[in-house]
């Protein structure tokens, strides 16, 4: 009997435990389904079909510094761009490596020897593919460009289609948008990072068109992460300070293509002032109708970057154009 009664009070335990809240630990190590550390960085997150995917750079374990780079140039051997999927935004699954670094080219574009950083992924209804785009550099992040991959499935893998320059400029940290009509845009930074272009894609994803804005030229900033609420475009972005955090701002517009207007500085809390550390990367839009979008940024560990941290955060609208991103130790996707 009591042999019953511990087995009987283990499973109601369990039953328990697995219905509570799924909290959320912002700046911890974050593990997947197989217990291993997380490994998507400077990412973002497609929704389809019921299925979160989170897209990263697949960091290897070993940081060094660039050779002969003046700045604080510190890097890992780009191993691709790293797939977990979810339906709970809670418990990742490591569905591998989405795109594989070419081993075998030393002039290929994604060989471990160059710089693979800031995948996205969004799917294009039209074709059936599932489209990235990231940021494509050198070792010493002279090239600034940007590539496209295409795959049929979420998952990969994804084939890399070629680098490119938009229409001549530099492209470093940049980030994907599409929009409710499938229009789907990419936000980079150009210029030697001192303005930020949105640029119209062709009806395909694979190609920019002839349209495309300049906005906060000469103002240095980086890490876009866009998203819309009802007719609203918000954009939060980071200055350029290197791997070193620094304060954050947010900017909101009535059209991609239309004014932008910086409003200042989203965060609060401990640390506001240098984003609590980390730098933005995306914005998940959980559920739109009920002002439900997490906040992602990526907590740089220069030294080891194979471990940096991921820092995700609720977003709160407070007027028509005012957002804060309040810091929390921890938080429930059920105070979402």
């Amino acid at each position: 009997m009591k042999t019953f009664n511990f087995l009987l009070l283990s499973i109601v335990a369990i039953g328990l435990y697995s219905c509570g809240p799924k909290m959320i630990y912002p700046g911890e190590v974050w593990t997947d389904t197989e217990q291993n550390m997380i490994n998507a960085h400077g990412g973002g997150v497609l929704y389809h079909n019921g299925t979160y995917y989170w897209y990263g750079e697949y960091k290897n374990d070993s940081t060094y510094h660039a050779p002969g780079v003046e700045w604080d140039c510190y890097r890992t051997e780009a191993g691709g761009v790293a797939c977990y999927s979810s339906k709970d935004l809670h418990s990742w699954k490591f569905e591998g490596v989405a795109l594989k670094p070419d081993m075998a080219n030393p002039e290929s574009d994604i060989h471990p020897s160059m710089v693979i950083e800031r995948p996205k992924v969004i799917y294009n209804e039209k074709t059936g593919k599932f489209v990235m785009w990231m940021h494509i550099d050198s070792y010493n992040y002279s090239k600034a460009a940007t590539g496209v991959a295409v795959s049929d499935s979420p998952t990969g893998g994804f084939k890399y289609l070629h680098s490119l320059r938009p229409y001549g400029e530099e492209s470093r940290d940049m980030t994907l948008f599409k929009d409710g009509d499938g229009k789907a845009y990419h936000v980079y930074s150009a210029k030697g990072n001192s303005t930020l272009y949105i640029h119209l894609l062709s009806d395909d994803y694979l190609e920019h068109t002839e349209t495309y804005k300049a906005v906060f030229p000469g103002k240095f900033r980086e890490a876009p992460a866009i998203f819309k609420r009802q007719d609203k475009y918000y954009m939060i972005t980071s200055g350029c300070s290197g791997w070193d955090p620094n304060e954050a701002e947010y900017a909101i517009a009535d059209s991609m293509l239309g004014e932008w207007t910086a409003m200042g500085n989203p965060c609060v809390g401990e640390n506001a002032d240098r984003t609590f550390g980390g730098q933005s990367t995306h914005v998940i839009t959980v559920d739109p109708e009920n002002d439900k979008y997490i906040a992602m940024f990526d907590k740089w560990n220069k030294l080891d970057l194979i471990n940096s941290r991921y820092i995700w955060l609720p977003v709160q609208f407070h007027s028509a154009d005012s957002i804060t991103i309040e810091w929390k130790d921890e938080w429930s996707l059920n105070d979402l």
